[in-house]
């Protein structure tokens, strides 16, 4: 399907260069998916990762952090083993203790 652009208000075809470019811009679009995905995932695993920082410090008030540590190593781990952007969106991050 062709593709247009409006030019001075009339309805212009690309083209064939228009048309390779765009392809081109969205097909590059496309070859990012999986990065802006991971992304986003350690974007949010980070940001859980510093909500609970606090607990692992010497002063902290919780004595017994093992249930902590391994919510936090499974926070870490959560990117391995990841290749395709529905692998990403089907994470499922840990439930905090």
């Amino acid at each position: 399907m062709t593709r247009h652009h409006l030019i001075n208000g009339i309805q212009v075809p690309f083209t064939a260069e228009e048309e390779a470019q765009r392809d081109a811009e969205e097909q590059a679009w496309n070859d990012g998916a999986f990065d802006r995905a991971m992304a986003n995932l350690r974007q949010r695993r980070n940001r859980l990762l510093a909500e609970c920082d606090w607990v692992m410090v010497s002063d902290s008030p919780i004595s017994d952090k093992t249930d902590w540590q391994t919510y936090r190593t499974n926070l870490r781990d959560i990117t391995n083993g990841l290749s395709t952007v529905e692998d990403v969106n089907a994470v499922v991050f840990p439930t905090k203790p």
